[in-house]
């Protein structure tokens, strides 16, 4: 398919869509089909109360349009215009108040969108799922990929199995071409304060292991996520399907942890204390049945959500997305961790 003239982004402000914003803008994607990516307009969906200037420096002429996936008349304004553009949706919610808002912006605000995006005439939807509609991994050695059965972890799981059956559905439609991507955990620049927390936690000696720490977790350094979201958008023969995009392999939580203490000290010169909050895995299984129950209520504890999943394995195969996309992920975890920890301290963040 040919490149599109303008690149519609959701969730623009977030940790991934800014730093998305970012490498379109530079066109500085570390990828052979990537590298000489011809202009194109950029135009960004924010939230109502969100500020558009951190996309305004970025470049000043990103197209920001103010608005909420869960009003039909906002996706139509987003989608004004842009018969030959591509949309990337990364947009989502992960840790709300209130679990019924995981249904109203996952499942209603994407289908909302989808309709939108139909109607006027794009042609292409890469949307931003995520490893939680598969759940676990039955043991440490499994690795999900593009067939595994769903069985989703949680509301959030659940959510994003919805919306993953309602793209597909459009897509069975002939209304639009979609690709779904599944990514996992994912880190680098532009993050959140609660990815920062856990660097500080790591330093300080009070990160919480639950188990024995040699569960794998699959994760994404944001560049290589944004390759996968790239080449998906623009590879032909992705049209209707789904990728998993990760890392090229999965790491430890002994791994994860040590690679941030040796950084962290090594590197940056910082005194770390080598120490954990050590917790028999059972922890993790009560904090799931927690999680379970207020959840049940209606309501969401992200600090409980967490530890219930820490002493789990959660990691998938790129195997397809490296065959049919080409997918390279450049960057592995030490360099990305290096990078992650660089940004912190460049924006004067305390870790």
């Amino acid at each position: 398919m040919g490149f599109p003239d303008v690149y519609i982004v959701t969730g623009a402000l977030g940790w991934l869509g800014k730093r998305l914003v970012r490498l379109l803008a530079s066109r500085s994607l570390d990828h052979p089909s990537l590298r000489a990516l011809p202009p194109a307009r950029i135009r960004c969906l924010i939230m109502p109360g969100q500020a558009p200037a951190d996309l305004r420096q970025i470049d000043e002429s990103i197209q920001v349009v103010t608005g909420d996936l869960r009003k039909a008349s906002d996706c139509v304004r987003l989608c004004e215009n842009s018969r030959h553009g591509v949309i990337i949706h990364a947009a989502g919610i992960i840790h709300p108040r209130r679990v019924r808002e995981f249904y109203a912006v996952n499942v209603e605000g994407t289908r909302n969108l989808l309709g939108a995006a139909a109607a006027a005439g794009i042609g292409r939807t890469v949307i931003v799922s995520s490893n939680s509609p598969m759940g676990c991994n039955p043991h440490v050695d499994h690795l999900f990929d593009e067939d595994s059965p769903y069985n989703p972890y949680m509301n959030y799981g659940r959510s994003k199995m919805l919306m993953e059956q309602v793209v597909q559905a459009c897509a069975r439609s002939g209304a639009m071409e979609t690709v779904i991507i599944r990514a996992p955990w994912f880190y680098g620049p532009d993050q959140p304060p609660r990815q920062t927390l856990f660097f500080s936690m790591i330093r300080q000696g009070r990160v919480p292991l639950v188990g024995n720490g040699n569960n794998l977790r699959s994760m994404v350094y944001v560049d290589n996520l944004c390759q996968g979201l790239l080449l998906a958008a623009l590879t032909t023969r992705a049209a209707g399907r789904l990728y998993w995009i990760a890392d090229r392999r999965p790491y430890s939580m002994n791994e994860i942890i040590g690679t941030v203490e040796r950084l962290l000290e090594e590197e940056y010169y910082l005194p770390v204390a080598h120490k954990r909050l050590r917790l028999p895995s059972i922890v993790g299984d009560v904090a799931e049945l927690a999680d379970y129950m207020i959840q049940r209520l209606g309501f969401y504890h992200q600090k409980i959500h967490v530890l219930s999943e820490m002493n789990k394995t959660i990691a998938c195969s790129m195997a397809k997305a490296e065959k049919e996309l080409q997918y390279n992920p450049t960057i592995a975890l030490e360099e990305g961790l290096r990078r992650s920890i660089a940004w912190c301290l460049e924006q004067g963040l305390r870790i």
